[in-house]
């Protein structure tokens, strides 16, 4: 087995960006961009309920984040174990001219990390008072999350100049399917999650229409419209003023509950 890149352990410096609750407003957006690349988004058609139970994979998303960027060993342990766990049997061959794929292909781990840290560092870029520092230490945070899997390090662009480049390859590359696209407009329609979180749905799908590149809106069929942009707006504008005006303690709670559930896995 590789060699974990535990924070705890090395003695690297926790984050102080990625607890944020803002960034969760990136959510949907690298969800879309996952669904997207046509392996990823045949592995979730096949093998995923996310559609219909967002909340769940947000919570594992999340915890996965939550605790390789400011979790115990012990956290990042566990929940290494159940991602790897998790992801083994995810793979299937080629199929009618569909894409083969495997949860366990580093480059489609280098993906997945990549929409994650590109998302929030979109929505960072726009509720935060960042300076180079810190987004530097965003990038090499969110470097963590492949390469405690089977992603090799080397495979993390170098520096920002670096993943810009691979960013905009690779979304050139990006199709969106009939399947994926239903996928998309299931999960936006949030049928069988609690009510609290269906109700904030549309406004989540109107700010993850306004984060989209164009191009990827355009594939899953959605329009920038005057009104979805003025919503945007107004969530981000909100999301500002909380992040200067809270205290931490209160910013950083959703963290703080899910690094508990991470404790409570076996």
């Amino acid at each position: 087995m590789k060699q974990r890149n535990l924070a705890a352990e090395n003695g690297e410096p926790f984050s102080s960006i990625a607890p944020e609750a803002g960034l969760l407003l990136g959510a949907g957006r690298a969800i879309l961009l996952q669904l997207a690349h046509p392996q990823i988004g045949r592995a979730i058609a096949e093998h995923s309920d996310f559609a219909a139970n967002p909340l769940s994979r947000l919570i594992h998303t999340l915890g996965y984040i939550y605790a390789l960027s400011n979790g115990t060993a012990e956290q990042q342990r566990k929940i290494i174990a159940h991602v790897d766990a998790a992801h083994r049997p995810i793979r299937a061959t080629r199929d009618e001219g569909r894409p083969a794929y495997s949860a366990l292909d580093p480059r489609l781990q280098l993906w997945v990390a990549a929409t994650l840290y590109d998302s929030a560092r979109v929505i960072a870029g726009q509720i935060l008072d960042e300076n180079k520092a810190d987004q530097e230490e965003l990038y090499l945070q969110y470097a963590r999350l492949g390469e405690a899997l089977q992603m090799p390090g080397d495979y993390w662009p170098q520096d920002l100049g670096g993943f810009e480049q691979y960013f905009a390859q690779n979304q050139a590359k990006l199709e969106v399917t009939n399947q994926t696209r239903a996928l998309a407009r299931e999960l936006f329609e949030a049928r069988n999650v609690p009510w609290w979180v269906r109700i904030g749905m549309p406004l989540m799908r109107d700010v993850t229409i306004a984060q989209l590149p164009a191009p990827v809106r355009e594939g899953f069929g959605y329009r920038l419209t005057g009104k979805a942009a003025q919503r945007n707006a107004r969530v981000i504008a909100v999301a500002r003023a909380a992040t200067r005006l809270l205290p931490r303690a209160i910013r950083h709670a959703p963290m703080r509950l899910i690094l508990r559930r991470v404790d409570k896995m076996a």
